[in-house]
């Protein structure tokens, strides 16, 4: 195999498909990554056996062919390279030869042949959605995410779609993130909705290599496997197995109190007073609602920190307290200016929403002595 590419495309691609690359590979063969070159055209592939991404981009080929040849290190070899064009020459089977203006290296490459074969879904529901709304979706929801893996299921994020709107959720036990997307969708004659569970690491690194504009990607999904299309790249996962929370039921219907803040005012009196709660015991933040009052405290054995904010308060007042990084990044995601906050009680969750509409719902549950998880 012969063929020559810009660098910067080069590298372009290896940076997207190297994020597929696991740390501790199950064979030795996935720490590569898979170049194919043909008709002008190369491709690169890496995956984790789960997760594959394949990236295509246009190249002078003088010989077809494929090589496998070691990610990481073929990333940083390119990294530091000149700009100008990169021609990469392998034709013994045990070692290629990159060279770039002046500069030669030659690396150990592995037999194409034991990489997996990747074969592209070709069956399956068709959801269609802008790259940078599915991109803006995710980034409030990711944090939600579990990462505890003795509830595996939880360690995803649902992806519901049916004709008019999408939503994903996240939820780890002690908070929940749902953000939607409100617009027609197309789906097939006979279908009413699309789920996925789709990992949170696919959902992190989607959210890297997304172009944030308007253009559309095209996601294939059938029982156990997602296909996600955008420009030159195709993103393919395993789906997480089994049957997702039934959230719903966690959300209250009906709520006693309800307040409304300036958001930016409560971010910064929470991460002022987080630095004295990281030094408790249990990180804890104390939220004090009164007529047009909310207090912010925490304290610990080095001493306490005490803000107020205004605040308007439909209801009865309330003490509530939580976990100072759940408070934290529920609000940070929140992507109003104006916070607006409804409880029932001290010991039952906390609910942010929109002040109108319901386009995302934060649900967070506050600390107690003998708090059992959400679900």
């Amino acid at each position: 195999m012969i063929l020559s590419m810009n660098s910067q495309d080069l590298l372009e691609g290896l940076n997207t498909v190297t994020r597929a690359l696991s740390p501790r590979p199950a064979k030795q063969i996935l720490e590569g990554v898979l170049i194919s070159a043909e008709d002008n055209r190369v491709m690169m592939t890496c995956s984790d056996g789960s997760l594959t991404i394949e990236y295509t981009n246009t190249a002078s080929v003088q010989e077809e062919g494929q090589v496998v040849l070691p990610g990481r290190i073929f990333t940083e070899m390119i990294r530091k390279m000149p700009a100008g064009m990169v021609t990469i020459t392998e034709q013994d089977r045990r070692s290629a030869t990159i060279r770039c203006m002046k500069n030669r290296s030659s690396l150990a490459v592995m037999n194409p042949a034991e990489y997996p074969e990747i074969t592209p879904m070709k069956t399956g529901a068709t959801v269609k959605i802008q790259q940078n709304k599915l991109k803006d979706m995710i980034s409030h929801v990711a944090f939600a995410v579990a990462t505890d893996e003795s509830r595996q299921i939880l360690t995803g994020s649902l992806l519901e779609v049916n004709r008019s709107e999408a939503r994903l959720v996240a939820l780890d036990g002690f908070r929940l993130a749902m953000y939607k997307l409100f617009q027609p969708f197309e789906l097939a004659d006979g279908l009413d909705v699309v789920k996925a569970v789709i990992p949170g690491k696919v959902l992190n690194e989607l959210t890297k290599i997304l172009p944030d504009d308007d253009a559309f990607c095209s996601l294939l999904i059938d029982k156990g496997r997602m296909q996600c299309v955008f420009g030159n790249i195709r993103l393919t996962t395993v789906l997480l197995a089994g049957e997702y929370i039934d959230y719903r039921r966690i959300l209250p219907a009906d709520f006693k109190t309800e307040a409304l803040t300036d958001k930016s005012s409560v971010q910064d009196a929470i991460d002022r007073a987080s630095l004295m709660a990281r030094e408790g015991k249990n990180n804890l933040i104390k939220l004090s609602f009164r007529e047009d009052t909310l207090k912010i405290s925490s304290n610990a054995e080095l001493g306490d920190v005490e803000e107020e904010t205004e605040a308007s308060l439909n209801g009865e007042p309330l003490d509530i307290a939580f976990n100072a990084r759940y408070i934290t990044d529920v609000i940070r995601n929140v992507p109003d200016e104006k916070l607006f906050m409804k409880f029932n009680s001290s010991v039952s969750p906390c609910v942010v929403v929109p002040q109108s509409g319901n386009d995302y719902l934060y649900l967070i549950l506050p600390v107690l002595a003998d708090r059992k998880s959400v679900v």
